[in-house]
């Protein structure tokens, strides 16, 4: 395998370098072949960087800023200040040729604007989407989008996601013909509003995609579509309620300490009853749906790639987007998009 460069925004995330920083030495330590670069504080950083082997320590680069975009900036505002941030210039690495992919868990409005300024979408793309891998409970994987970077969206822009996604679980999933289905608040066809019904009324007249229907809330888990396609707004509630009820979920059952301390869920006759009730196989299943294994959401539909991580993300997480924009880019994703965009 030859050398692959990422380029990181430590800065990004609710913590920031403590997360990023560990993180990005456990991904060097899995990936022999991984370089990466560092774009943050070199105050915050070269602390975190201790008693590194020298292998690792060659691998890695501080591209030092001082300055950072915060999540909670606007919009327009975080674009408008964001030269010479660290967001900014890990992009622009990218743009430059000196790093193949980018990885942030900064500000999504940012990360999407800046990418899509900087490094272009494909041609015939009229916007990029965030894409990500969703296990199912019979061990198989689907995808999701758009999960927040579109939050008004036309049908056509949502047709543009449906082909995307077929096209990324293709590749990256290896499926054929894959299942796509729009995530409504019914399955019957009356049931919806006109952006879904516009939505489903092209992806029917296009028999070179494999469109089965409508899917509800309740079976995006449930292996009924490989590609699940929606706006960005209903897309990241959707996500972010299926990772909380799993991570309720899994700390219920393991009795951790924290949900104790809150609502003293387990040692509750409620919470021994669920135990009871719930089987142990099913726990099992459960407890593989590793929230932190499917971390990072891919914005598909530029010329390069871009991961974008949670906010919340821990070290194993945040290790784990590094790892999928590397998978990503070794697989030049983006050109097999393109390829795929002129097939279709």
């Amino acid at each position: 395998m030859t050398r692959l460069t990422i380029a990181l925004d430590v800065m990004g995330g609710d913590i920031g370098p403590r997360v990023t920083i560990p993180a990005s030495i456990k991904a060097l330590e899995n990936d022999p072949d991984l370089f990466l670069l560092l774009f943050g504080d070199r105050h915050q950083i070269v602390p975190l960087l201790n008693n590194l082997s020298s292998d690792i320590r060659t691998r890695l680069t501080i591209c030092h800023t001082s300055h950072e975009i915060k999540n909670n900036q606007d919009l327009s505002f975080a674009l408008r200040h964001s030269k010479g941030s660290s967001m900014r210039l890990a992009i622009e690495a990218v743009q430059r040729g000196e790093a193949k992919a980018c990885v942030s868990a900064g500000n999504t409005g940012a990360l999407m604007g800046l990418s899509k300024i900087i490094l272009q979408p494909l041609k015939g793309i009229e916007r990029p989407a965030l894409i990500s891998i969703l296990p199912t409970m019979q061990g198989e994987r689907s995808v999701m989008l758009d999960l927040g970077a579109n939050i008004n969206c036309s049908a056509e822009n949502l047709y543009q996601f449906a082909l995307m996604g077929t096209i990324f679980a293709e590749n990256c999933l290896g499926l054929v013909y894959p299942r796509i289905a729009l995530l409504n608040i019914g399955i019957e066809e009356i049931k919806g509003n006109k952006l879904i019904k516009d939505t489903a009324e092209i992806l029917k007249q296009k028999t070179t995609l494999n469109y089965i229907g409508f899917i509800e809330g309740d079976s995006l888990l449930n292996g009924k579509a490989d590609i699940i396609v929606h706006d960005g707004f209903v897309g990241n509630i959707a996500l972010k309620t299926i990772e909380g009820v799993i991570k309720n979920m899994i700390s219920l059952f393991k009795g951790d300490s924290s949900v104790n301390k809150t609502n003293h869920i387990c040692k509750s006759i409620f919470g021994k009853l669920m135990k009871n009730l719930f089987l142990k196989g099913s726990y099992q299943r459960l407890k593989n749906i590793n929230p932190d294994q499917y971390n990072g959401a891919s914005l598909i539909g530029l010329n390069s790639v871009v991961v974008k991580s949670h906010g919340s993300a821990n070290i194993d997480a945040f290790s784990y987007a590094i790892a999928d924009a590397a998978l990503q880019a070794r697989q030049n994703i983006p050109n097999k998009i393109l390829v795929g965009l002129e097939k279709y």
